[in-house]
């Protein structure tokens, strides 16, 4: 072979015939012998997709090809063979996986290819977020009253967190015996009439909804030893339960998980949201109910669904959500924790109910703390709150490996505290008297026990409050907009208006749209409500099916031309 047949036909070293012997090698030849190495293995590769297209695959072996080192001999036999040596364990995985199926791929584990995808492609909504809390004295309230402009039904909300304390008088009957849960259902009746709107008349019904409003009169009908008017009245409010999820955590896609699933949701729907009767320390964790739900009695079309409630002596929490955001809604959770009498009975103390909404975490609590205006009665408060913060532990109810229902209060994404936390001011009657009278609301605030405490780092830290510019709601004279103490002549008697009444919040992307209060005289505090907008993480839709866990299930035929062929480029 000459140089200049070598150049000509450099790339037709596979269809020429035999040569004899080559030659001796010489300076000059092992230059061009080395050129020839260089490329030789774009030839291996190159010589498959001609072999395709029906080249013989006999003529491989030419002696013009033969300049390959033995080293690189040796590296490709090396990899061959490690190949061919695991290509049975291959093939037989993809035939295994393709027999159990029927011939679907559904042995693929996406889960935790999905977390990661998930993880990274979201994007952030924002949902608004009503927040109200009223301290109702122990009144029960008659069924002619219309909670629309406590809610503020004007700007209408995602959803709606109601919370309430002294919904039943704080006596010894209701602490320590059994509570009465009426009082509970009235006002769960009426958040549902003032958001859903029902086409039967509480007080006055048309004779079409007659049967609609006996079967409500009924449920609230007082029984002797047992009132369970919360507990149905619950069950037919709240959202289905093929729509709310125990857990909405990627599948972890063994078998003994998905059975772990099906104990946490057969646990799940054992459990109830009626009153508390064994235990009246408030010291209880528990899941949300999610099964055993009658269909609503309204035959209206419900925009908002109850989510959860629960009541615990006189603290009553109700969370109502827009029909379509139910499936969102995840990993349901209540916990109480009662700081009162004995500092365990729940005269005093919380209920905190956490939830995912999509994949953001939330946590809602609603709490009555330590009362009293004496000189260190702050100092109360501030270890109701500590308790709260440490005793809350939300039951783990998935085996994610990464899950997003964390089990204490401050661990959540966004947190939302609202309730009769109590704290005063700390000026004399007669002083805070006069700064009212002169509307300086500024020099009061300064004084207000929970800007000072919060401040100096004793409670709620990193909790964040709004600015405020309404006046004291407590305390004021009965069916009256005067405070207690212009008409009481006894200073027993007598307390020095504050700000009770109070809503914060903790963790990043909130924003608080308004901050104001009710001028209801139904009892001697008035409501205080928000409006938050949230930042909530989104999975983006086209991510759904990994989001979920699911795996691929297409059809064999679909997934070959994805599949390595065990002897593309390798039988050499």
């Amino acid at each position: 072979m000459n140089e200049s047949q070598l150049g000509d036909d450099e790339g037709q070293c596979i269809n020429r015939p035999s040569s004899p012997t080559p030659t001796a090698t010489s300076p000059e030849n092992s230059v061009k012998n080395d050129k020839k190495k260089k490329s030789f293995i774009p030839k291996i590769f190159s010589y498959k997709r001609r072999a395709r297209g029906g080249s013989s695959d006999e003529d491989f072996g030419s002696p013009d090809c033969e300049g390959v080192s033995s080293e690189l001999e040796k590296k490709i036999t090396s990899n061959t063979k490690e190949f061919m040596e695991a290509a049975p364990f291959m093939k037989k995985c993809f035939s295994e996986r393709e027999e159990s199926s029927g011939g679907l791929i559904e042995g693929l584990n996406l889960s935790d290819f999905g977390c990661s995808m998930a993880s990274a492609k979201t994007e952030i909504r924002d949902f608004r977020i009503f927040v109200a809390t009223w301290n109702v004295g122990g009144k029960a309230p008659n069924l002619d009253m219309n909670l629309e402009n406590f809610l503020i039904m004007e700007d209408s909300a995602d959803i709606y967190v109601c919370g309430f304390q002294e919904i039943v008088p704080l006596n010894a009957g209701n602490v320590l015996v059994i509570e009465d849960n009426e009082p509970a259902a009235k006002w769960l009746a009426l958040i549902n009439h003032a958001l859903n709107k029902p086409d039967y008349d509480l007080t006055h019904p048309s004779p079409d909804a007659s049967q609609s409003s006996k079967h409500f009169n009924t449920l609230l009908k007082d029984h002797f030893f047992y009132k369970p008017s919360l507990k149905v009245l619950s069950r037919n409010f709240r959202a289905e339960s093929s729509l709310l999820k125990t857990c909405n955590c990627p599948v972890e896609s063994t078998h003994g998980e998905k059975r772990g699933q099906k104990k946490l949701r057969d646990l799940a729907s054992k459990l109830d949201l009626g009153p508390l009767p064994a235990r009246r320390d408030g010291a209880v964790d528990e899941l949300v109910e999610l099964s055993g739900m009658p269909p609503n009695f309204s035959s209206g079309q419900m925009g908002y669904r109850l989510v959860a409630s629960k009541q615990m002596v006189g603290i009553f929490l109700s969370i109502w959500a827009r029909t379509e955001l139910v499936p969102y809604i995840a990993h349901l959770r209540v916990s109480c924790i009662g700081t009162g009498l004995l500092g365990r009975l729940g005269n005093k103390g919380c209920i905190a109910v956490s939830m995912t909404l999509h994949q953001t975490s939330f946590c809602f609590v609603c709490s009555h703390l330590a009362s009293g205006e004496k000189e260190g009665d702050e100092l109360k408060r501030n270890a109701d709150v500590n308790e709260i913060l440490k005793s809350t532990q939300f039951p783990k109810i998935c085996k994610a490996s990464n899950p997003r229902a964390p089990d204490k209060i401050i661990e959540h994404d966004r947190v939302l505290w609202l309730g009769d936390l109590n704290y005063r001011v700390a000026l004399s009657y007669e002083k805070t008297r006069t700064l009212l009278e002169d509307n300086n609301w500024d020099i009061l605030l300064e004084k207000d026990q929970l800007n000072i405490e919060r401040d100096a780092g004793r409670v709620f830290n990193g909790f964040k409050e709004g600015q405020i510019h309404f006046a004291p709601t407590y305390k004021y004279s009965d069916n009256s907009d005067t405070y207690a103490g212009e008409t009481v002549k006894s200073k027993k008697k007598r307390r020095t208006p504050a700000w009770c009444d109070r809503i914060l919040w903790h963790g990043s992307g909130i924003e608080q749209l308004c901050y104001d209060r009710g001028e209801s005289r139904f009892s001697d505090h008035r409501p205080v409500s928000s409006m938050f907008l949230v930042e909530v993480e989104v999975a983006r839709k086209s991510d759904n099916k990994f989001r979920k866990g699911y795996s691929c299930a297409l059809k064999m035929s679909e997934y070959e031309e994805s599949i390595p062929k065990l002897h593309s480029c390798y039988d050499l």
